[in-house]
Order: C-alpha cells, then sequence, then structure tokens
C-alpha cells in the first residue's frame, strides 16, 4: 500500500464514517445528532474532519438546504457495504463445528450409569471433536464443592444438601436393590425371607445414613431391622462391590450398574424385590458461572436433553427389575 494511502488508513477515524453514514440517512445534521445521542456542533465537527480526510465536499448545507455531492454519494455507498461487512463479522468469524476447541471438566460420582447422558457427551464428541473433557470421580459432596469452586463446569452426583450457590436437575433416577456375593450363604437362593437378612454382616456407601445421600436406603433398612454390623464402607461404588463380592456382608447397589455382575455369577440379588428404594441423581451447576464456549454448548445441549425427555424414561431400571 502505497505511503498516502496507508496514512488515510491508518489515521482515519472509522466513527467518522458511521456518522457521515446516518447523516445522509436521515438527511440532516441535527437529525442525526437526535439518532446518534450527539449534540449538533459534535455532528458538524465529525462531518468536516470526514471532509478533510477525504479532500472534497460531501454535503452542500445551509439553514434552507441540505444535498449529498456525486463524491458523497459514491462514499455514502461504500460506507453502506462496509457497514454490511462488520454487521456480519460475528457471523463470519463464529467457529464451525470442526474449529470449536476448548477444555470441559467435569466432576461425577462414582460409577455413573446413565446411557441417555452418554449419547449426549457421543453427540458431543462428534460435533466438537477438538474439545478435549477431564472427568473426575469424587464423593457426591466434592463434586458439589468444585462445581461451587468453579473447578469443574458441572458435576452429575447425589444431593447430600443443597449447596445454595448450585443448581440442581434431575438427570436420572436408580433404583437399589440389596446383593451378595458368591461366598454368602444366601448366594443363589430364592424365596429369602427379609427376616433372613437382620443379622447380616452390612457393607455400604458412607452416605447411607438418615442424613446423607442414600437416605432411602438407609430408612428401608431401619424400616426392616437390618442390625447386623456394618463391617466396611466407601464413597466408591467399585470399593463396595468388591467388600460384597469378598462376602464382608450383603450391601446396596444400583440395580442397572451390577446387572452384568449378577448374570457373570459375581453377585446375587437379595430381597426386597418390589419396594427397591429409588435414588435421583442430579445434575450441578452454577447459573452465576461464566463458562467458554465449549462448556456453554455441552451444558446446554445436556438441559436440553434433560427436559425432552421423561423421567419415566430417565429411570434405570425400574423396581420391578428382577433376579437373572
Amino acid at each position: 500500500m502505497a505511503g498516502p494511502r496507508r496514512r488515510f488508513v491508518w489515521e482515519l477515524d472509522w466513527n467518522l464514517l458511521r456518522t457521515f453514514m446516518v447523516i445522509v440517512q436521515e438527511q440532516g445534521l441535527t437529525a442525526a445528532g437526535e439518532k446518534l445521542s450527539l449534540k449538533q456542533p459534535t455532528i458538524s465537527n465529525a462531518l468536516r474532519r470526514l471532509e478533510i480526510h477525504m479532500d472534497c465536499r460531501l454535503i452542500e448545507r445551509n439553514a434552507s438546504h441540505f444535498s449529498v455531492t456525486p463524491a458523497g454519494r459514491r462514499l455514502f455507498s461504500e460506507c453502506v457495504a462496509l457497514f454490511d461487512i462488520v454487521s456480519g463479522l460475528p457471523q463470519q468469524v463464529e467457529q464451525l463445528p470442526g474449529d470449536l476447541s476448548g477444555h470441559i471438566d467435569i466432576a461425577l460420582a462414582s460409577h455413573v450409569v446413565c446411557p441417555f447422558f452418554d449419547e449426549v457427551l457421543a453427540a458431543f464428541h462428534r460435533a466438537f471433536p477438538q474439545v478435549t473433557l477431564s472427568m473426575t470421580v469424587a464423593p457426591s459432596r466434592d463434586v458439589a464443592v468444585a462445581v461451587a469452586n468453579r473447578d469443574a463446569c458441572f458435576g452429575v452426583c447425589l444431593m447430600e444438601e443443597r449447596h445454595p450457590k448450585l443448581e440442581y436437575e434431575l438427570l436420572y433416577r436408580e433404583a437399589f436393590g440389596y446383593f451378595c456375593g458368591p461366598r454368602h450363604s444366601l448366594f443363589g437362593k430364592s424365596d429369602i425371607p427379609l427376616s433372613a437378612l437382620r443379622h447380616e454382616p452390612y457393607v455400604s456407601f458412607k452416605t447411607d445414613q438418615m442424613s446423607g445421600a442414600l437416605w432411602p436406603v438407609a430408612l428401608l433398612r431401619q424400616q426392616e431391622g437390618f442390625e447386623g454390623a456394618v463391617i466396611g464402607t466407601s464413597s466408591h461404588l467399585e470399593e463396595v462391590k468388591r467388600l460384597i463380592i469378598a462376602n464382608f456382608g450383603f450391601g446396596p447397589m444400583p440395580i442397572h450398574v451390577v446387572e452384568d455382575d449378577v448374570r457373570a455369577g459375581r453377585l446375587w440379588r437379595l430381597p426386597p424385590y418390589e419396594t427397591a428404594p429409588n435414588i435421583d441423581v442430579h445434575l450441578v451447576h452454577d447459573r452465576a458461572a461464566r463458562r467458554g464456549r465449549a462448556e456453554s454448548i455441552l451444558l446446554a445441549e445436556l438441559r436440553k436433553a434433560i427436559a425432552s425427555l421423561p423421567l419415566a424414561e430417565r429411570t434405570y431400571p425400574g423396581p420391578a427389575s428382577a433376579q437373572t
């Protein structure tokens, strides 16, 4: 670019072009000032500065006359085209699905098994393959803290107690049943009365108490009078399952999560079969948090999926699931 043209581009105040375009559109300096919320002398000064930059007269005016010169008409056409270009810049630079990048941190309680959640993740990855995810497994209380501290974009967990900063949406519901391992004396038996469990050793989650997130499980245990010694506890599902299989005692498990273990002979379903307690698993997020575009899209897609899918289709597997 030649020297004078380069100086023109760098020295020109681009707001002068916008002001000139409005002057022509409003057919007057006073009307343009009202449209732009500027005083008339400011508009006059802007026009004068632009005419100096362009080195020509753009508008002929006096108390009773207003007209745009031929040079002014040509400049006005270019200003309109330029304004259209600038207006379209957000759409032009908007990232296409394959261009979107970023990283998303998600915090989850142990062994979240939710097919429709997996479908949302799969669809998101197909649309935005450059976005990376990290998923941290922690006790439900720690998941909520991570989201509140903005260490995670959102969390999936049980609700021990509602955090005042966070929004909770019911992601899915899972039915819990009681199970024992192959070394247990009740393994493989049918028609087991509930009374047979009342003094058996017990293993469970640390939240299996009336003040915890698994209070429906604790309530059933209390109602049925299960008084066996608690031999082991953990915050992680896999470790509770390990203790059950190792015959430290019987204990609760989400029915749909351990279906393969039942089929493989690693676990056996115990009563009650018809009154299995339901536990709600929540999507947890901070509405006030500032998020990147990738985070916002994934969270919006997940919330949309929750809103569009009836709870009955987000309930796993249902209390009617039987021993196989």
